[in-house]
């Protein structure tokens, strides 16, 4: 889990032996993770891999490209980590 509030209140703090129990284990990301959050790897790839120059021409074009990502991502947008 991250570090919001919620997952670090006591409701939560409550149910973390329940579900050791249950052979469930809960941890905390560190404060910063963005390697470990996949929309950050998903960003980084539209901002630095896959933006086209039309996208730079103002926020119309740069929505524009984003939903385009989003609606082909798994067809023509790919991450392969291999």
């Amino acid at each position: 889990m991250d570090n919001s509030s919620f997952h670090t209140s006591a409701a939560i703090s409550e149910k973390v032996s329940e579900w050791r129990s249950k052979n469930l284990e809960i941890f905390h990301l560190p404060k910063y993770s963005p390697q470990l959050n996949l929309i950050e790897i998903l960003w980084r790839f539209m901002k630095y891999q896959w933006i086209e120059w039309w996208a730079y021409k103002g926020w119309p074009y740069l929505v524009r490209y984003i939903e385009n990502v989003v609606c082909n991502y798994g067809t023509k947008y790919e991450i392969n980590f291999s």
